[in-house]
Formats: C-alpha cells, sequence, structure tokens
C-alpha cells in the first residue's frame, strides 16, 4: 500500500473535527479565556507500537495554524508506558478542542500497530509473512493497513481490485464449470485480468491440489490445523505460495508458522484490536 498523504490525512481530521465541533466547543469556549496558552504532552500510559502521530499533529495545527508540535517518538517505533509521543504548545481553546481527536486517531491506530507487533513476536524467526485482511472499520481502511505496517505486519489486498481471490461463495456459484470449479475460475481470472495474482481459497486437500495444478500464485488454507497445513503445503510442493487463515490467535499462530507455509492472514489485527491507553497531559 503506498504511504498515507498528508492530504488524505488532513481530510479526514477535517471530517472528524467538524463531527466533535459542531458549532463550536461550549465548554471550551465558556471557561478558557481567548487569549490563554497552553503546552500539553501526549504521554503513552502503557508499552504500545506508535502510529498515527500525524494525524494528531494536523488535529492540533487545523484549530491554531501557529501550534509549535514536536513528535518525539515515530511511527513504528515502541513505546514503553511513560513515554512522551509527542509535544503541542499553542492557543489552549486549539488544544482542548482537538485533544479528543488527535487521541482517537493515535489511539485507535497505535492498538493496530500494537497487538500486529504482539503477532510479529510470536512467529520471529520463521519468516512466516504476517498479513492483514479487508475486515476494516468503514473509511478507516488505507489507516488502518498502515498502522498494521507500522507494527511490522504485510498489507494484503487493500480492496476488491488489486488481487484476485477467487473464495468459497466464488465457487459455490461456479459447481458446475469443467473440469473443476478452480481451474475454471483460475482460467477465467487470468483471462480477464492478467498482470494481477491469483489466490485461491482452499477448504481441503483436494481443493489446494486442484489450485496447484490451475496455477493458482496464492493458495488460501483455511482453518486447516497446523498437521494439515503441513500436508497441504506438501502436496502443493512449492507450485504455489501458501497462506494460512482462519480462527488464527497469539497462542496458535507459531505452531501454524512451522508449518512450512508463506503467509498467515489475521483479521484480529484491525477488526479486534483495542485501542491503547494515551492520555494528553497539560503542563
Amino acid at each position: 500500500m503506498s504511504s498515507l498523504t498528508p492530504q488524505e490525512i488532513r481530510s479526514a481530521v477535517r471530517t472528524a473535527l467538524a463531527e466533535d465541533l459542531g458549532p463550536g466547543d461550549a465548554t471550551t469556549l465558556a471557561c478558557i479565556p481567548l487569549e490563554s496558552r497552553s503546552l500539553a504532552r501526549m504521554m503513552a500510559r502503557e508499552d504500545l507500537t506508535v502510529a498515527g502521530s500525524q494525524f494528531a499533529e494536523i488535529a492540533f495545527r487545523e484549530l491554531d495554524p501557529n501550534a509549535v508540535v514536536t513528535r518525539v517518538t515515530t511511527d513504528g517505533h515502541r513505546a514503553p508506558k511513560g513515554t512522551c509521543l509527542l509535544s503541542v504548545e499553542g492557543s489552549t481553546r486549539a488544544l482542548l478542542s482537538a485533544e479528543r481527536v488527535a487521541l482517537n486517531y493515535v489511539q485507535r491506530l497505535s492498538g493496530v500497530a500494537s497487538i500486529t507487533h504482539r503477532f510479529m513476536s510470536r512467529i520471529e524467526g520463521t519468516g512466516v509473512r504476517l498479513l492483514d485482511t479487508r475486515k476494516t472499520t468503514p473509511g478507516w481502511r488505507r489507516f488502518e493497513k498502515y498502522a498494521v505496517t507500522c507494527g511490522g505486519g504485510t498489507n494484503h489486498r487493500v480492496g476488491l481490485y488489486d488481487l484476485i481471490l477467487i473464495k468459497d461463495n466464488h465457487l459455490a456459484a461456479l459447481v458446475d464449470a469443467k473440469p473443476n470449479a478452480i481451474a475454471a475460475a483460475v482460467a477465467r481470472a487470468r483471462a480477464a485480468f492478467p498482470k494481477l495474482r491469483v489466490e485461491v481459497e482452499a477448504d481441503t486437500l483436494e481443493q489446494a491440489a486442484q489450485a496447484a495444478d490451475a496455477g493458482a500464485d496464492i493458495i488460501l488454507l483455511d482453518n486447516m490445523s497446523p498437521a494439515q497445513l503441513r500436508e497441504a503445503v506438501t502436496k502443493i510442493g512449492g507450485r504455489s505460495k501458501t497462506e494460512a487463515s482462519g480462527g488464527v490467535r497469539l497462542d496458535t499462530i507459531r505452531a501454524i508458522a512451522e508449518s512450512g507455509v508463506d503467509f498467515i492472514s489475521v483479521g484480529a489485527l484491525t477488526h479486534s484490536a483495542p485501542a491503547v491507553d494515551i492520555g494528553l497531559d497539560f503542563e
């Protein structure tokens, strides 16, 4: 996936600020003098992997263009509890009004990066690449996939357009195709989109063999045990890359990685990542 641009980050932040501010931050406008200035620090309240710092910086500068923002850490770095992630000095009103939007982005994206890092640490040394999925928050896909890379993971397809993935429902719709649904689907995919890689989901060892025979670039081995994965890898014999998927957990990923697959995809990196605990402390 290409890097996030300042323009797309700014657009997202402006939408979030408009949602939060509405006609105005009533509490801050009522209580804080216009001329007041403050220094605040964004602090990690637990061990985490940083992602989304630029969102926070842009949020503060959207409300105070003269704010002085200093990013102490960079995205992708590990930050122990107590680490200052960034400091910001500027209009007190602006800092208070941008605080929640800035924190929401950094907490959520750092949560994705942090869980990705934890999964990556379990497969260290195996050479297996950890992939994300399309199970993302609507409108946040590029942001969450960016956060996955901050945690050391690799982006799978970004959308339905950049890789052909023939899944069980596609095959069900081709049940009568000859010589079999997988061979027919791969042939059609190659003919229609010759520049795209073709991946096939296999629920059984028979399907895995059919996908390899059909010339699939990647075979997704769905919900198989480590023993079944090893057998599938042997049957495929290097003719296609292999990806394990389905129900992968922190306590099972090492055994899956040691089965010989090339990739492991984990939907939980994005759909189940908890926001990390980060706070904005005023001096």
